[in-house]
């Protein structure tokens, strides 16, 4: 069989669900990976566990969607994290909830979920071809026509699924943007998001420590979660939540007690003033941000001048980093930018100019912050534009 009434580029979690979606409103429905497996992206995830969603509410949820989340309040009143939630328990997937909301399989596996998609495919009757690569899509009449190396499917409806173009090697390479361009759709420019950002800071002296719930802020845009300093600059949620708002050349400000006020860190100082000062700093912080701290100041706490003392509260409570850039969307988790939203309908994610022709996932100018909220956004805007029904001829 060579035509189909829905057919789907790209097996992300978006791709996926699309085709269960489809399938399970009867279209017969052809789903074309180009890699050798489903899911290649999603199976580094969490760490390899999967954090396929966050058990928010609807506005945490667009908190956690800084790029066009707004775009998704109709997607969300249709299919949203729970119905993500419910999906995964009622096909045999047992969830458990972590800090910040994250949702996790049990088994700390991402197979486990990309498993139990595949297999719903396969109940619906699916027709699933990995190592298949698209060449192109035209459209003639009202028929798609879906190249690939070995032979043209044809269609009445396709979803472009193919992710944006952060981590190529997992087959992210930015085609569903040539996609769009070619339907003369506008395409808003991309960059890294989710990314590790590189700083104008001494890495060595911190390099491999590791902060919970410190406070990030640039400008208006104040961040509470873990930090990890690493050899080229910050790393973990807090700094991969920043750099969607930087691009180099900025100074972040980093309160590591952002817990303790800076007239309780004074009364500490004040009643410890006998001890020395690292000593003081090591009850707050790991050591070697402790020696970091003191460095520069008098050995014992009583010997801190009134200025000293002020100067030393306000770095712990505001440590300036100047930010020069962040990793390449080679290494970085998300991708900024993509088709333009004015070109799709939020309802169903069609496309305004092409009948049958709908976008979904990663591929869209949509970017999320990790911790279960990109993976969300793709499953709901997969099932949304797989449950359309199929245009008129």
């Amino acid at each position: 069989m060579t035509h189909f009434d829905t057919i789907i580029i790209g097996a992300g979690p978006a791709g996926m669900m699309a085709a269960i979606a489809a399938s399970f409103y009867g279209q017969s429905t052809l789903l074309l990976e180009k890699n050798r497996r489903l899911g290649k992206k999603l199976a580094g995830t969490g760490g390899g566990r999967c954090n396929v969603t966050n058990n928010g509410t609807l506005e945490d949820l667009l908190a956690g969607i800084p790029g066009n989340g707004r775009f998704l309040y109709s997607v969300f009143s249709q299919f949203d994290n729970h119905d993500i939630i419910h999906f995964f328990e009622d096909n045999g997937v047992k969830l458990k909830v972590e800090d910040h909301g994250r949702v996790f399989p049990t088994t700390d596996r991402s197979q486990t979920i990309i498993k139990a998609l595949e297999m719903k495919m396969l109940d619906l009757g699916v027709d699933i071809r990995t190592g298949t690569e698209v060449l192109s899509v035209k459209k003639i009449d009202q028929t798609f026509q879906i190249k690939t190396a070995e032979q043209t499917f044809t269609s009445h409806k396709v979803i472009v699924t193919t992710g944006g173009k952060a981590y190529p090697s997992t087959g992210s390479t930015g085609f569903g943007h040539d996609i769009a361009r070619h339907f003369k759709l506008a395409v808003t420019d991309i960059e890294a998001a989710e990314s590790p950002l590189l700083t104008d800071f001494p890495h060595k002296a911190l390099q491999g420590i590791s902060l919970d719930d410190v406070t990030l802020h640039y400008d208006k845009h104040v961040i509470t979660h873990d930090l990890l300093f690493t050899h080229f600059g910050l790393s973990g949620p807090a700094a991969l939540r920043l750099s969607s708002f930087v691009k180099g050349g900025e100074t972040a400000y980093l309160d590591v007690l952002p817990q303790v006020s800076q007239e309780d860190l004074a009364m500490l100082l004040e009643k410890e003033r006998e001890k020395s000062l690292k000593n003081v700093l090591k009850t707050l912080v790991p050591e070697r941000l402790a020696e970091f701290f003191a460095d520069g100041y008098p050995l014992k706490v009583k010997q801190l001048s009134p200025k000293e003392s002020k100067q030393l509260i306000a770095t712990i409570k505001g440590l300036p980093i100047p930010i020069t850039g962040k990793m390449s969307l080679a290494k970085s988790f998300v991708t900024k930018g993509g088709v333009d939203l004015k070109e799709i309908n939020p309802k169903t994610l069609e496309s305004k100019k092409v009948s049958g022709l709908h976008f979904a996932g990663e591929v869209l100018d949509i970017n999320a912050h990790t911790g279960g909220f990109n993976i969300t956004y793709c499953l709901c805007t997969g099932w949304v534009a797989g449950i359309q029904p199929i245009p008129l001829s």
